[in-house]
């Protein structure tokens, strides 16, 4: 009898640990924002004839600094974009922003054909770049950016030469680690060369 109850209580604990896990792992997903850039219906040629299927292309993000892209096929456009926000939610980066709502320099970034360049703006910008650039900075959270693309307008490089510019992207204190300064002394001389270039 002390065996059974024994047993109950584990499987009771056991139960009551997967659904607290479940709980986490829900939590953990309802932080994140994703975003259908593009879907794209994809045929193989298979010896009876074609067989179609789906391919999208998704950007995850927690607007709060944190954002990934991924890719996914299957037979079924529900099955594709799940596959590609799980390989989004794999592949995330932190991005350092200024005040939580811009980036801290101009930078660009280039995948194959894509070229873009994107530059920190003052506060009420807003977003100024085009459909899957601006899918990625609102799943960032950047509220004031403007953004150019330079090549492509392939929805896949034009992702993946934003990410390449956000991954450039250097704060104050990550200069000041790499050249051990002090922050102020970084952001002094940034100002200073600012005035500079307005002098000219």
């Amino acid at each position: 009898m002390a065996r059974e109850e024994g047993s109950n209580e584990s499987g009771g604990r056991e139960r009551r640990g997967r659904r607290e896990r479940r709980e986490e792992r829900e939590d953990r997903d309802n932080e994140f924002i994703d975003k259908l850039v593009h879907i794209n219906r994809v045929a193989k040629v298979v010896k009876g004839g074609r067989r179609f299927g789906f391919a999208a292309l998704v950007v995850v993000g927690d607007q709060r600094g944190r954002v990934g892209y991924g890719h996914g096929k299957a037979r079924e456009v529900p099955e594709a974009i799940r596959k590609a926000t799980d390989e989004a939610k794999k592949s995330m980066i932190r991005v350092p922003l200024k005040d939580g709502r811009t980036i801290h320099h101009e930078v660009r970034g280039h995948h194959g054909a894509g070229k873009v360049i994107v530059r920190p703006a003052p506060a009420g910008t807003g977003v100024i770049a085009g459909g899957p650039a601006r899918a990625v900075f609102e799943a960032l959270g950047v509220g004031d950016v403007v953004s150019k693309s330079l090549g492509t307008s392939n929805p896949y490089n034009l992702v993946r030469a934003v990410f390449n510019a956000l991954e450039n992207q250097q704060s104050p204190r990550m200069v000041a680690q790499r050249r051990g300064r002090s922050v102020t002394e970084i952001i002094a001389r940034r100002e200073g060369q600012k005035g500079e270039q307005a002098s000219a």
